[in-house]
């Protein structure tokens, strides 16, 4: 059975659950990054506080692990599970996402939510399968899994 002509692809800009996805997400980050600096921040000459060595280092690989690491094991962000969100290869819904997508989609994460979230908001409003910048180069979208109106449905096969 061939994806492109036996389905297509159903999406919404969900952009509600998608702003509290990302918030949970980052909030999550930021929490451990400001732990991070708590614990082992050191002042420096500008006036703030620098993490170096496996404490600065941890904070990449949090983010790591809570971004593309539970997006390749769950198809879902902690954020995106809590939203009824998943995300999935736009070229074949029905496969799980790859590594080179989920780590295309996060690279791009800072770009889409700048200015607050200005990017990714019109992005997700004005592509055909609502999808950010992110999904974009990394070739993936969002579906709500608890609408029965996103994902893959049947075409109409005209007589």
């Amino acid at each position: 059975m061939n994806f492109e002509h036996d389905y297509q692809l159903k999406t919404k800009p969900n952009l509600g659950k998608r702003f509290a996805a990302g918030l949970i997400d980052y909030g999550l980050i930021m929490s451990y990054f400001f732990l991070m600096i708590y614990l082992f921040g050191e002042p420096n000459d500008e006036g703030g506080y620098s993490v170096n060595g496996w404490p600065g280092f941890s904070i990449m690989v949090v983010w790591f692990i809570l971004t593309v690491g539970l997006e390749q094991m769950t198809g879902s962000t902690l954020g995106n599970k809590s939203q009824g969100l998943k995300v999935v290869p736009k070229v074949d819904p029905r496969k799980p996402l790859s590594f080179g997508q989920s780590f295309k989609r996060h690279l791009l994460d800072m770009i889409d939510l700048w200015p607050f979230g200005l990017i990714g908001i019109l992005t997700i409003k004005n592509t055909e399968y609502n999808q950010r910048l992110g999904d974009l180069w990394g070739k993936s979208v969002v579906i709500d899994v608890t609408d029965a109106e996103q994902g893959l449905e049947p075409k109409e096969i005209k007589n």
